[in-house]
């Protein structure tokens, strides 16, 4: 067995971490105050590589492996989670799935994608329906050589700034999910309207729905073949989940690196807080548990390399990532006293901002459903299996 990363991997946690604390953290509560998109920080990411670093080169990206990428994760949510969201979640999600698509779509969208030319922004959610997608009622009909969007799709993450959506509408309703397809619709086409979101956490990412009123697409602008696109989509979230785990480990390291230079500094009564045991015990705890996550988020990401079963180990760290990352930057944000609790310091945007993630990609529950899956078998589901 190898626990360690390759020095190539090495160097990437090097680049990130460098970039993350003099380019991304100085900026972190200025964004979320501003409620604003960092189009800035994200043109910079697409020239360190940093967005869809899993395409192949071929198609512009680095070809790089899952755990190369879970590292660049990791190590940006230390900087700040949201653009971490963006980069390694949303975007990972519309690029991996744009692989399937045309030429075309390669040259106008991909490419300017993982240059961070373009924004992109995975619209699967309704109002309606957000874990049981396959009840979506967005439609597309093919019409010649086109095809007519019509829905509504909700909670899109960075769908204000997008200039384009990966979105999902059923092109033959009576199939069930194998009537899902999966279409690259450009924002600025006429029909295509937006509604921002007030959030209470993840400003930067700027979420809201996307409204479509008859958008005519080009039929190019498919992904795949039709009926392809849930299974597109819920293949991607098998390693999207374990990004967004590990961008919450990362910010719950960082806030627990704080607290420790904080609590050895800090005195009271003549003593620093870390000779307590009732400061230094809950950190402890915090680092083991947050220390074993990040390990399973390595495992499910060497699986995905290996090209062996992953979906279990990436459910669990779905539901365990941001549980036990909010768990460890509130007790962190007591620990800094009546400070933590200010906005001088970044501790209670983590734990806003980080706290999203439990619902994002699939909720503690859902992950549950979906381990209990695996290991029990799909005759033991709580619910009917779709066709």
């Amino acid at each position: 067995m190898e626990f360690g990363f390759t020095k190539e991997q090495m160097q990437i946690a090097d680049a990130v971490k460098k970039f993350a604390q003099k380019e991304v953290l100085p900026q972190y509560s200025k964004w979320d105050r501003e409620k604003s998109f960092p189009h800035e920080i994200w043109k910079k990411l697409g020239g360190l590589g940093l967005i869809g670093m899993n395409v192949s080169p071929k198609d512009g990206g680095l070809g790089a492996d899952c755990v190369s990428q879970g590292i660049a994760s990791e190590e940006l949510g230390k900087g700040d989670p949201n653009i971490s969201v963006a980069a390694f979640a949303a975007a990972e999600l519309c690029c991996c799935m744009m692989e399937y698509g045309t030429e075309i779509v390669k040259e106008k969208f991909l490419r300017p994608i993982i240059a961070g030319d373009l924004v992109p922004a995975f619209a699967l959610t309704e109002p309606h329906c957000g874990t049981d997608s396959a009840a979506m009622l967005s439609s597309a009909v093919r019409k010649g050589d086109s095809y007519i969007l019509n829905g509504e799709k909700s909670g899109i993450t960075s769908i204000m700034a997008a200039d384009v959506a990966f979105v999902f509408a059923k092109s033959d309703p009576d199939k069930g999910a194998k009537g899902i397809s999966v279409f690259v619709v450009p924002t600025n086409l006429k029909g295509v309207s937006m509604q921002s979101f007030d959030d209470m956490g993840g400003r930067a990412l700027v979420r809201g729905s996307i409204f479509m009123d008859n958008v005519e697409i080009p039929a190019d602008y498919l992904l795949g073949k039709e009926g392809e696109g849930f299974k597109l989509g819920m293949k991607s979230f098998d390693v999207s989940r374990v990004y967004l785990a590990l961008l919450c480990i990362g910010a719950a390291e960082i806030s627990l690196k704080e607290t420790i230079a904080y609590t050895k500094e800090r005195y009271t009564f003549n003593r620093p807080l870390a000779q307590y045991e009732g400061v230094s015990f809950p950190i402890v705890e915090h680092l083991s548990i947050i220390e074993s996550v990040r390990l399973l988020c390595y495992k499910a990401l060497w699986l995905r390399d290996n090209n062996k079963p992953h979906t279990k180990e990436a459910a669990m760290v779905k539901w365990m990532g941001p549980k036990f990352s909010v768990n460890a930057i509130h007790d962190c944000l007591l620990l800094h006293g009546h400070y933590g609790y200010t906005q001088d310091l970044p501790l209670e945007q983590r734990l806003r901002d980080v706290m999203g993630i439990e619902i994002g990609d699939g909720t503690a529950q859902v992950s549950k459903i979906v381990v209990a899956r695996e290991v029990f078998g799909k005759a033991f589901l709580p619910y009917d299996k779709r066709s």
